[in-house]
C-alpha cells in the first residue's frame, strides 16, 4: 500500500500541476484555507441535508451567496456586509498577529471588551472634544486594548505564565467590570431597556460619502481603517527589520535571544499590538451609527463576545496572514449574512456557527495538508538535484 501511495505522489510531483504551485508558496496557504472552506460547507449542508432536505438545496445557495441576489437591494446589502466585517476583522488580526510572532491571544474578547468600554466612556463623557469625539474614542479603545495585551505578554516575559491562562481570566475579569461599571451609571445604562443609552453624535464615525456609493446601508469608515491596518501589519511583518525580528522570536525565543533579540521586548511588543488591534475592533463596533442612524447599543449580559473568538477561526482561516484575514474575514461574514436570509426558508441561523465551527476544525487539517505539500516540494527539490 505505501508503495502505490509513493508512486502516487512521485506522479504528482512530476505533474504541470504541482509544479504550477510548488513555484507560487503563496498558492499552497490558499488550497490549504480552499479545503478548509470546502469541509465546513460540506458538513453544514449535510446537516442541512438531515434536518430539512426539502429546503437543504435552497439554504446551501443562500449562505454561498445566494443572497446576493435574494435581497430587494444589492449596493445596500453589500453595504451591511462591510460594515459587519469590520470588527471581526480586527479581532483576526489581532489573533494571527500574535500567532505569526509564536503566542495564542485567546484574549481577544477581553481586548475587544474593554475596547469598546473606553469607546462607550468617551461617546458619554467626552463631548468637550468636539468634532474629534469619534478620533479620541477609536485611540483609547485602541490604547486600552493595548494596555491589556501588555499585561498578557509581561506576565509572560517577565513569569513565563501561559498567555492563554492570563488572556483567559482577563477576558472574565474586563466583562464583570465592564458591566458593573456600566449598570451602575444611569448616564450610561437605560435600566428600563436593559441598554445604553445614545451616544453623542459626534462620536458616530465618519461615512466620507461610502454611504452614497451603498445607500441605505450603515457602512463607516471602520472597514477602510480595518483594512489599512491589515495592510500594515502585512508590511510590519514581512517588510521591517521589528518584524522580523517578532518572528524570530515565535519561532524559538531562546535562538532569537542567542542571535541577540531581545526576546522578552518582542513578546510584550507582539501581544501589546494585538491588543490594540482587538480593542480597535470594539471601538468600530460600538462607534458605528448603525442602520437606523441612532447608534449601536450594548446590552450588558454576563456573556463573553463571540466576535473575539470567531477570530480565532478567522486567523486560522486566514494562516495568520494579515492579507488573507481579509478575505477570510469577508467569507465568515458573507456566509453569517446569507444564514439571516436562510431562516426565511424554516432553517435554524445555529446551522452557521456549525459552519464556522466545522471551517475552524477543517483549518486544523488545512494546516497539516500544507506541511505534508511543502514535504512533497522539499521531496522534489531533492530529486531534482539528484539528477543533476
Amino acid at each position: 500500500m505505501r508503495k502505490w501511495i509513493t508512486k502516487l505522489e512521485d506522479m504528482f510531483i512530476q505533474s504541470k500541476a504541482f509544479l504550477f504551485i510548488a513555484s507560487r508558496p503563496n498558492w499552497i496557504a490558499f488550497l490549504a484555507s480552499f479545503i478548509a472552506i470546502l469541509i465546513g460547507l460540506m458538513i453544514g449542508f449535510v446537516i442541512m441535508l438531515i434536518f430539512n432536505p426539502l429546503q437543504s438545496l435552497d439554504g446551501f445557495f443562500l449562505i454561498t451567496g445566494g443572497w446576493v441576489f435574494r435581497g430587494s437591494n444589492l449596493l445596500r446589502d453589500l453595504g451591511r456586509w462591510l460594515f459587519t466585517t469590520g470588527p471581526l476583522l480586527m479581532t483576526g488580526l489581532s489573533v494571527g498577529f500574535a500567532f505569526k510572532t509564536g503566542l495564542f491571544n485567546i484574549g481577544a474578547t477581553g481586548q475587544y471588551t474593554i475596547g469598546m468600554f473606553v469607546a462607550i466612556w468617551v461617546g458619554f463623557y467626552g463631548s468637550g472634544f468636539g468634532p474629534f469625539q469619534w478620533v479620541i474614542g477609536v485611540l483609547g479603545g485602541m490604547l486600552a486594548g493595548a494596555l491589556l495585551g501588555l499585561v498578557n505578554g509581561f506576565l509572560k516575559a517577565r513569569f513565563n505564565v501561559h498567555e492563554v491562562i492570563t488572556s483567559i481570566m482577563f477576558n472574565y475579569i474586563v466583562m464583570y467590570f465592564v458591566n458593573s461599571t456600566i449598570k451602575s451609571s444611569s448616564i450610561m445604562f437605560d435600566s428600563e431597556r436593559g441598554i445604553t443609552n445614545a451616544i453623542s453624535s459626534n462620536a458616530y464615525l465618519p461615512t466620507l460619502g461610502l454611504r452614497t456609493l451603498f445607500p441605505g446601508s450603515p457602512i463607516d469608515i471602520g472597514i477602510v481603517l480595518a483594512i489599512l491596518l491589515a495592510i500594515a501589519m502585512w508590511f510590519i511583518l514581512y517588510r521591517t527589520k521589528f518584524g522580523f525580528e517578532l518572528q524570530a522570536t515565535g519561532l524559538n525565543r531562546f535562538a532569537a535571544k542567542y542571535a541577540g533579540i531581545d526576546e522578552n521586548r518582542s513578546i510584550m511588543l507582539s501581544m501589546t499590538i494585538a491588543g490594540g488591534l482587538a480593542g480597535l475592533g470594539g471601538t468600530l463596533y460600538f462607534l458605528a451609527s448603525g442602520a437606523l442612524s441612532i447608534g449601536t447599543f450594548y446590552e450588558p449580559a454576563d456573556i463573553l463576545i463571540g466576535t473575539g473568538f470567531e477570530g480565532i477561526a478567522v486567523a486560522l482561516l486566514g494562516m495568520s496572514n494579515p492579507l488573507g484575514t481579509i478575505f477570510s474575514a469577508g467569507f465568515i461574514t458573507f456566509v453569517q449574512r446569507g444564514g439571516q436570509y436562510m431562516q426565511g426558508l424554516g432553517i435554524k441561523i445555529e446551522i452557521i456557527e456549525v459552519i464556522i465551527a466545522s471551517i475552524l476544525y477543517a483549518s486544523a487539517i488545512s494546516l497539516l495538508f500544507k506541511e505534508y505539500f511543502n514535504r512533497l516540494k522539499l521531496r522534489g527539490d531533492r530529486k531534482e538535484e539528484s539528477l543533476k
